[in-house]
């Protein structure tokens, strides 16, 4: 029986993940519930278990079910590790989304005036 998932892109997404992710849900987990409740490895395990089940719900699992299923997993796998409540493991993601959106803008204006900047050399040379 084969689930369609490639294992390599998989792999892939949860190293990036962890490398991206879990610092940011760490430090919001820690400054929400306090740094005895919410560890660095316990960060890495949310976005590695997060990343891997969701992957293979996903196969499954489509539209706004798969997204009501996608945020309960995510929102359990907060509680649990970070021992706290709903309400506050929704708070953890809706301000660690908020705090990703803004690096990623960050990144992405850096990067467009970084490449806006090599194309304007290039045309003075």
């Amino acid at each position: 029986m084969s689930l369609g998932i490639n294992l390599t892109n998989l792999l892939i997404q949860v190293v990036v993940g962890v490398i991206i992710l879990s610092p940011i849900l760490w430090l919001v987990g820690r400054g929400l519930v306090g740094k005895q409740k919410a560890k660095f490895t316990d960060a890495i395990w949310i976005v590695a278990l997060g990343i891997v089940i969701n992957t293979i719900l996903g196969a499954y699992i489509h539209g706004l079910l798969g997204f009501v299923v996608t945020l309960l997993i995510w929102l359990g796998l907060i509680k649990h590790f970070f021992d706290t409540g709903w309400l506050m493991a929704l708070a953890i993601a809706i301000i660690a989304v908020i705090i990703l959106g803004i690096i990623v803008l960050l990144l992405a204006a850096v990067g467009i005036a970084f490449f806006a900047g090599l194309g304007a050399m290039r045309g003075l040379l």
